[in-house]
Formats: C-alpha cells, sequence, structure tokens
C-alpha cells in the first residue's frame, strides 16, 4: 500500500508545526516549515489582473476587464481563456494562487463593488465561475473563489450580519459556489468579512464543513479574507484552515494553547494543516518551491486577449438611426469630451486595483484609426468622489516616532501625492509607529476655486503657505476609504489667482486612537471645474460634426469598502450630457461605469455604449466598437432601473443597507430581473439587452418532447440566423418558467444561455441542455431540491423582456434530490 506523503508529512510534525501553517507569514505568503521541506506559497489579488506583492506601485502587470465586463461578454469560452491568462500573469508574480474570482451577486444598484462581481442571476455568475476557474486552474495556479457567502454590500461589511433564508442561500447566493466546486474543482475559497445568520463566515461550521464539505465534496482549502479571523477555537472548528494575512492574531500560540487546555481537539488542527499541505502539493510547490522574483512581462498574447474582451463586453444600449458605427469620413471633425476621453478608466477600486502596464485613452486610439478626422477635446466636467491627487514631484522625510521628533531617518522622492504602507514600513523605521513630512509646490494653472483634501489611514494635515488648512490629525476618526481603516475626505478650499504658487507641506503619523492594519495618505488638490468648462465643451459640440460624451464613474465610486449612495451620474455630467445634444444632434454617449446608472437625457441622444472598465486596452476597445472594427458584443448582466426608487429593498433600511448590524434578505428571491417583473417594473435596461450592428432571426424551439420523465434531461434546439448586411454576435437566452407551483417562484428564470459569431447570411442551430436542476426549487423543510411534476414553459429571448420563441413540456412525475 502506496503511504500518502502528506500524511507522512503530518506524522512527523510538532503541533507547533501544524498550527504554524493556519496562518500566513506576512501579507501574501503563507508558513514554511525548512525542518521537513515544506515550502512558502504566495497568493496574489486579484479578478482583473495579478497585483503581486506590493499594494501600490510594484512591478506592473496585464490589467483584463472587470468582473461586470468580463460576464458581460456571455462567453464562457472566452473568460476562461481570461483566466488561464490570469493564471500565467499570477505565475509571473511568483504566486501559485490567484484570490479570484469574485462571485457574490448584484443584489442591489448600489453595491461598491458591483463592478467586481458578475452578474444579478446566479446560473449566468456560475457558468462564468466555472469557465474562469477551468482557465486559472489549467495553469497550475488555484483560483480562490469569493467571498463565502452573503457579502452583497460593502455598508459595515466586517461586521453586518447577512440574514438571509434557506431557500434564497441556496437558489441564488450558494449556487456559483457550488458549481465552482461540483463543476470546476475549485482549489480554494475564501470566506467573506461579514456574519451569516449572526456568526462570522470564517466560524460558520454549518456552510464551511456541512454545505462547502460534507454535501458538496469540497476538499480544498478554505481561508479568510484579510483581517477577518475572529475566534481561535470556532474558526478551526468550522473547517477554516488558513488565517491571512500573517503573522498570527487568532492562531499561532492561542491556538496551540486551545489545543494544550482540551478546547479544540489536535485531530481538527490536523485536518486543517492537512488542506493547506494539499493545496501545496496541488500547485506544485514541493516540486519546485522556490517563489522567483516579481517579473513584469508584457505578454503580445495577453494585450489582443484584452482588446478582445474590452470589445465583446462592450454592451450597445441604444442605436437609432444606426448612429453607430461611425463612417470614418474623411475631414470630419469630432469633439470629444469628458475627462475619460483623455484619462482611461480602466478598473475599479480596493483589492482589485494592479499598476497596468500601460493605459490606452480612448482619443489616442480613435487618432490612431481614423487619421482623416480633426480631433478636438474639452473635460466639461468632474467625474471625481474625491479631490484629485497630484502626480507631481514630492519630498518625503519619515521619522522613527509617531509625532514627527528625533532625526530624519529616510528622505525618499516621490512622484504622487498618495503613498500606502501596507506590506512595508520605511526604511529606518524601527518602532512600532512612524510619522512623514512631505513638501510640494503647487502652481495654479487657471484661475477659480481650487480644493484641497486630506484622507489618511492615519493621522494627516496639512500647512498651505505655512498656515494649517486642512485637518485630518485631530479628532480623526475610521471612515469609508482605505477598505474602512481610513478616515472621510476632509476638504479645503479657496479662490487662487492663475500663476499663483502654494508652497504646500503635509504632515503624517501612524499612531490612530484604534489600531488599523494599514496605513495610507492622500492628497488631493485641484480646480473645480464649473460652468465656463461646460460651456466651452457646449461650443466644441456645436462646432462639429459629431460629439463623442465620455461620462461614468471611476474607481472612486466603483471601489470596495463603500457602497455608492445614488444612481446619479455625479457632479454635472447630466447636465453637460444634455446641453451637449441640444447643441449637436450627431451625439453618442459612452458610459464608463461598474453598474447601473440614471440616464435623463436618454430620449435626446441616438446612441449610447456601455464600456464598463475594459482594462489597460481601453481606448483601442472602445475605438474598435465606434469604428465598426468590432461588434458591441456584449449583453448586461444587471437589469438597470427606470428610477432607483424601484430598485430591490430601496428604502428599506432593514433590508439595505441594514440596521443594528443586521441585513435582511426579505425579498428572498425576488432580487434583479425577477423582482422588476415580480412587480410589474418597467426597466431602463433590462437584464440580458444589448444591440448588435446588424439583424438576427430566430426560429421555433425544436427537439422537444411533449414531456418527460423525473431524472432526464432535455435538449432544445434554437434555429439563429443573420439576416443583416454584416458579421455579427448573437446572444441565445434560454429562461424556465414553472406554470403552477406549491411554492413562489420568479416569472422566469434564466438556465441557459448561448452565444454565437455569425456572417451576414449564415444559420446555426443553437442547442442548450437542461438537467433536472433548471426546473427545480429549493425545499427547505425537506432540505432537497424538488421539481414538481406539471408543465414548465422554455422561452428562449434576446433578453429577459424579450422572448422570441416559446414552448411547454410537462414533468411527468416529482423529482426530489436531496442537497
Amino acid at each position: 500500500m502506496t503511504h500518502d506523503p502528506i500524511e507522512s508529512l503530518l506524522d512527523q510534525m510538532t503541533l507547533q508545526e501544524q498550527v504554524a501553517l493556519l496562518s500566513g507569514a506576512d501579507f501574501w505568503t503563507t508558513v514554511p516549515v525548512p525542518r521537513l521541506n515544506v515550502p512558502a506559497v504566495k497568493v496574489s489579488d486579484g479578478p482583473n489582473g495579478a497585483r503581486g506583492g506590493i499594494f501600490k506601485d510594484g512591478p506592473s502587470t496585464a490589467c483584463f476587464p472587470v468582473g461586470i465586463a468580463l460576464a458581460a461578454t456571455w462567453n464562457p469560452d472566452l473568460v476562461q481563456q481570461a483566466g488561464a491568462a490570469l493564471g500565467q500573469e499570477a505565475l509571473l508574480k511568483g504566486a501559485r494562487v490567484l484570490l479570484a474570482p469574485t462571485v457574490n451577486l448584484q443584489r442591489t444598484v448600489f453595491n461598491g463593488r458591483n463592478f467586481e462581481c458578475h452578474s444579478e442571476d446566479p446560473w449566468l455568475s456560475s457558468e462564468l465561475a466555472v469557465a474562469y476557474v477551468r482557465g486559472v486552474q489549467s495553469q497550475g495556479v488555484a483560483a480562490t473563489i469569493k467571498h463565502f457567502v452573503g457579502n452583497e454590500s460593502e455598508y459595515q461589511r466586517m461586521t453586518m450580519s447577512s440574514d438571509i433564508p434557506e431557500r434564497a442561500l441556496r437558489e441564488l447566493y450558494l449556487l456559483p459556489f457550488e458549481r465552482a466546486v461540483k463543476e470546476a474543482g475549485v482549489w480554494a475559497v475564501m470566506t467573506s468579512y461579514n456574519r451569516l445568520d449572526g456568526t462570522f463566515a470564517a466560524d460558520h461550521r454549518r456552510l464551511v464543513t456541512q454545505v462547502l464539505r460534507e454535501e458538496w465534496g469540497f476538499d480544498g482549502l478554505v481561508m479568510t479574507d484579510w483581517f477577518a479571523g475572529h475566534d481561535t477555537v470556532q474558526s478551526v472548528q468550522a473547517g477554516t484552515d488558513l488565517e491571512m494575512p500573517g503573522p498570527a492574531r487568532e492562531r499561532g500560540d492561542k491556538l496551540v494553547q486551545a489545543v494544550n487546555e482540551g478546547r479544540l481537539s489536535a485531530q481538527a488542527v490536523r485536518d486543517c494543516a492537512r488542506r493547506v499541505l494539499r493545496l501545496m502539493q496541488r500547485v506544485g510547490s514541493f516540486q519546485d518551491p522556490v517563489i522567483p522574483a516579481e517579473r513584469a512581462d508584457d505578454l503580445p498574447a495577453h494585450r489582443a486577449l484584452i482588446r478582445e474582451l474590452g470589445a465583446q463586453g462592450c454592451v450597445l444600449l441604444k442605436n437609432e438611426c444606426r448612429t453607430l458605427p461611425l463612417e470614418k469620413t474623411p475631414g470630419a471633425r469630432v469633439a470629444l469630451i469628458g475627462q475619460a476621453a483623455r484619462v482611461p478608466q480602466i478598473m475599479g477600486g480596493g483589492s482589485a486595483t494592479v499598476n497596468a502596464h500601460y493605459r490606452i485613452a480612448p482619443i489616442d486610439a480613435l487618432r490612431a484609426q481614423w487619421p482623416q478626422a480633426s480631433f478636438t477635446h474639452s473635460v466639461g466636467a468632474d467625474i471625481h468622489r474625491w479631490v484629485p491627487v497630484l502626480h507631481a514631484p514630492v519630498t518625503f522625510e519619515y521619522f522613527d516616532s509617531p509625532d514627527l521628533a528625533g532625526p530624519v531617518v529616510q528622505v525618499q522622492q516621490v512622484d504622487s501625492t498618495e503613498q500606502m504602507w501596507t506590506e512595508h514600513r520605511p526604511e529606518g523605521v524601527t518602532g512600532q509607529h512612524f510619522s512623514a513630512r512631505a513638501r510640494l509646490d503647487y502652481v495654479a494653472q487657471q484661475s477659480g476655486c481650487y480644493q484641497f483634501s486630506l484622507i489618511s489611514a492615519g493621522r494627516s494635515r496639512a500647512f498651505i503657505n505655512g498656515q494649517l488648512a486642512v485637518d485630518a490629525w485631530s479628532g480623526w476618526s475610521r471612515g469609508e476609504t482605505y477598505f474602512t481603516f481610513g478616515c472621510d475626505e476632509v476638504v479645503h478650499a479657496r479662490d487662487l489667482q492663475a500663476g499663483q504658487r502654494c508652497q504646500i507641506t503635509i504632515e503624517y503619523s501612524s499612531a490612530t486612537p484604534e489600531p488599523i492594519p494599514l496605513r495610507a495618505l492622500r492628497f488631493g488638490a485641484h480646480r473645480v471645474l464649473g460652468e465656463p468648462d461646460i460651456a466651452a465643451a457646449v461650443q466644441a459640440a456645436s462646432d462639429a460634426d459629431l460629439a463623442v460624451v465620455f461620462a461614468g464613474l471611476n474607481a472612486e465610486w466603483d471601489n470596495e469598502g463603500l457602497d455608492r449612495n445614488s444612481l446619479e451620474l455625479p457632479q454635472r455630467q447630466n447636465d453637460l450630457i444634455a446641453r451637449v445634444a441640444a447643441a449637436n444632434p450627431r451625439t453618442v454617449v459612452v458610459l464608463q461605469t461598474g453598474s447601473p446608472v440614471t440616464l435623463p437625457w436618454l430620449d435626446a441622444v441616438p446612441a449610447v455604449l456601455q464600456a464598463w472598465y475594459p482594462g489597460q486596452e481601453c481606448g483601442n476597445s472602445i475605438a474598435d466598437v465606434l469604428l465598426g472594427a468590432a461588434e458591441p458584443g456584449g449583453r448586461l448582466t444587471q437589469t438597470w432601473p427606470l428610477r432607483e426608487s424601484d430598485s430591490v429593498a430601496f428604502g428599506q433600511p432593514l433590508n439595505y443597507p441594514g440596521q443594528d448590524g443586521h441585513v435582511r434578505y426579505d425579498e428572498g428571491l425576488f432580487i434583479g430581473y425577477r423582482h422588476y417583473q415580480q412587480r410589474g417594473l418597467q426597466t431602463l435596461f433590462p437584464f440580458g439587452h444589448g444591440l448588435s450592428y446588424t439583424e438576427f432571426e430566430y426560429g421555433p424551439l425544436r427537439g422537444l418532447p411533449s414531456r418527460f420523465k423525473a431524472g432526464d434531461s432535455i435538449t432544445v434546439e434554437v434555429p439563429v440566423r443573420n439576416t443583416g448586411r454584416r458579421a455579427g454576435q448573437a446572444v441565445v437566452q434560454l429562461y424556465v418558467q414553472d406554470e403552477a407551483c406549491s411554492v413562489a417562484r420568479p416569472p422566469r428564470e434564466l438556465k441557459g444561455f448561448a452565444k454565437l459569431q455569425l456572417e451576414a447570411g449564415e444559420s446555426c442551430l443553437v442547442r442548450l441542455t437542461l438537467t433536472m436542476r433548471a426546473f427545480a426549487f429549493f425545499d427547505d423543510r425537506r432540505a432537497a431540491w424538488v421539481a414538481e411534476a406539471g408543465r414548465f414553459q422554455l422561452q428562449a429571448g434576446v433578453s429577459v423582456d424579450q422572448i422570441m420563441a416559446a414552448a411547454t413540456v410537462e414533468l411527468e412525475e416529482d423529482w426530489i434530490e436531496p442537497a
């Protein structure tokens, strides 16, 4: 009989060595055991790139489209290619574990992390999760599906209890995790920050052991989110293997003591250690234990893939009079308007942030692809949430004290007024806390009102010409920035004349009233854009043959750690678009957001393209679609409400954002399109919506039996023909409706889809197979999946509101499958 090498290792380990495996060594690596040749393993964020071991300004890496943009492709094959590429990127950073994908559902429209997630629909989200995981793990890199479970908002996420009815939990929120385990064989799972029904996710034995491991058969590693470990004994008993980051806080000596005192069995520790070792084995760390230096290889194949992903994720929301694609008329005068035309918005904020190899701006890509046109650019309106940082020379002096006392231990020249100290303290700092003084000169380029601001994880204050102007020092408290470890923004405004110089001194201390795990400083300075800027943009549009307005949000609004407070475009963007459209009827709007926004000017513009945050090839992907080099291949994965007051849980504080530490999912199954259809609410754009540059014809459903037995699978055929004059992409969406049921069910639910590319005049027969789970609901009384005998309608459409063909099948007897 062959002896398992992992069991042999465990037999040789002391309790202390086994315990050491259950916490990180530092921010990104696990603990090695040199005595037994047990290696360390490096992990890396995140869903749209492999950042590596330096949170800010480390070696550059490829930046892929964000989660909602990947999902908007409705293309699992392409997403699997993206996953494989991200696995390769992780290896370039010396990482064997990628902390991705994020598959929490878009329960509300306000979640600040909606951009990072796939969809409001569990089937779509799970299909893409399976593809993503398969891609990553094809490279020998572990995917880490997250956040398990119930992290559907950022408000008080570290403590909030998501109180989710069992049926909704099973049918909606757990489905992407379940399918990633059963179908993709995911190697790692990350627990969420929040509590579920009062128990922290990392301590939740029913979820981690009973559901994830025993019901689904998961044999991989479960890790905490960063700083999300709360209980030494409960987390190990729950089956959570790895506490991150290190060094140990709730484990280490505390865990050894718990075993020695009999509060926890040594077997429970061994079980967790076994799973850590198994992960090392799966990712090849025993065979190749060296963690190599990080590389910043800019791979041409990844460039091309990111560009294709960006275009396939672009959703054409509106296109009257065939405004798009644009004709590249020689000599055309084109007014590009909006900050995002020149400053590419490539990703959201938070742990998904990477230092991209490069950023292609739309203005540069359009000029390259349409050299015969004459382009102008006007900013028009601001889009920021916080006063923008400066990219200018800054001198930092560091002190080995919390109060700028003593000698300067290091002097550093940087080119940005935002600095983060997460993994390392500045050189020369030996104590627990440090302080810094930064100096720079700021010259007003134009006369106007200027804002200066501070945000800091730590205390900070800024002096302008020797006078205290911005105070985030006295009365500092945690707010919603820097993963909730930073204070809220403090802003100072003053009028300046063109050419006026300001000498700015910024002081920072890492000492805070309560301990925080990271240190950061952000100083902003900016002239507030106003009426003259909008007027200049309107005039430019009036003088042009065509106006293209780039509008939306940025990584400050679509950001980890804080939710949005409105669906309106920020600053004066709505006013800008309305006035530009009035000045030039040929106005195209390119939106870049990570979730829905309201569009009060929609009737006034002929074309709107949603481009999301498409990664480093941003400008090229958008230009490809605008100019017709690529099809707008995207379809919406989240419903856009007509009014924010129509959205799920709006005006119900207990349901969102939560009260007294609890957020109740009282809507149950009825989130997303299920909510709008149940209530008969008109939407701005329905789930699945997206236009093409060509036309398609859909035939009746074929191949269906009139009746089927419990346990059968059904394959439905949908004929599709491209009746237009150019190649295009179609997405066939298959919905199921239970005509009569003993429990409440949504009017229709997505249970299958297919994306296809057809040349002009080409036909295709789409085949979609439905298993019994497609017809079933979760019966929480029987703890089983149940499909009741009766009639089901199968509906093929191009969105949830636009059904092109339907047919009815009948299930002859009940089907029951225990969970």
